[in-house]
């Protein structure tokens, strides 16, 4: 049996698994991010890896690499995250100081939302000849795309979805990007201007839609119109045979589905009808970075 490490860094938590070839977790860590500095973010990535190695039943020379996930743009051949809007490591070489701390030596890293994709694909029965796109919908708003079994790319930044101008509800005049539209941060943003109450989180205003609330009805269908003129981007450009959706929004408020699929119903034209049949929720959920980064690191 192979086992790796599997590390998801994110802007509010750094989360690692000792994870076997199959993608079962067999421990895991959880400790908050420090983005004040570099250093001391660094300080929470290892101490993470540390709480999650101390006391396992899996031995070290049992494990055969480490597989990291990180926000933003990555250098993966030379081990460097080169950017994140939520992180203090601009060109920041992860991978040689990880190797300076453990004795790993095969350690990759992939951009966080990469990392989840390939989990999600792994663990769904598409075709490894189709086109499968993995949307994440939480902090930020991203994608990922494999193509007959491999990553499209493009020059290192493709798939920053969350920056694709959508059309927006009245509620922020009209055209806005993605993320600034429909990412978990904007939702509570805009809810908390609807509900002049800055401090309504976004699960109140779910549940505020679920009680039939007017204001949270016409908020939702705001929302629910950007994701869909968002996602249609992608059926036009790519016409995917599956569409995942993950992240903690559509993760904790699986109502968004059906909601997404209807909104989408006013730009699909008949040919295009089918890619209502093709669109899931993460099987994964909370799990699918972590779980990519194990089997990357397993690779």
């Amino acid at each position: 049996m192979a086992y790796a490490l599997g590390v998801d860094i994110g802007g509010t938590k750094i989360a690692t698994v000792i994870i076997d070839q199959y993608g079962e977790i067999y421990k895991r860590s959880e400790v908050a991010s420090d983005p004040s500095d570099k250093e001391k973010m660094f300080e929470q990535v290892i101490k993470s890896i540390e709480m999650v190695l101390e006391g396992s039943k899996i031995h070290l020379k049992d494990i055969k690499g480490m597989g990291v996930g990180v926000p933003g743009k990555i250098d993966r051949e030379n081990g460097i995250a080169v950017f994140q809007n939520n992180l203090p490591w601009r060109d920041f070489p992860i991978v040689s100081r990880l190797q300076d701390y453990f004795s790993f030596q095969n350690i990759v890293i992939d951009n966080d939302v990469y990392m989840a994709t390939f989990a999600e694909w792994k663990v769904s029965d598409t075709n490894k000849q189709d086109t499968f796109v993995y949307l994440t919908i939480s902090t930020g708003i991203s994608c990922a795309i494999i193509h007959q079994g491999s990553f499209m790319r493009g020059n290192g930044f493709a798939g920053e979805l969350g920056l694709f101008p959508v059309l927006a509800g009245a509620s922020l005049n009209g055209i806005e990007n993605l993320e600034k539209s429909a990412s978990g941060p904007a939702i509570k943003k805009i809810a908390g201007k609807r509900f002049n109450n800055p401090n309504l989180t976004t699960g109140e205003f779910f549940s505020k839609y679920e009680e039939n609330d007017e204001d949270a009805i016409v908020l939702m269908n705001e929302v629910v119109g950007s994701l869909a003129h968002g996602i249609y981007s992608i059926i036009c450009l790519l016409d995917p045979h599956r569409i995942v959706l993950g992240g903690g929004v559509i993760n904790n408020n699986t109502l968004l589905l059906n909601l997404i699929k209807e909104s989408l119903k006013q730009y699909l034209i008949p040919e295009q009808q089918h890619i209502l049949e093709r669109l899931f929720i993460s099987k994964l959920k909370g799990d699918s970075g972590i779980v990519g980064a194990g089997l990357k690191g397993i690779e």
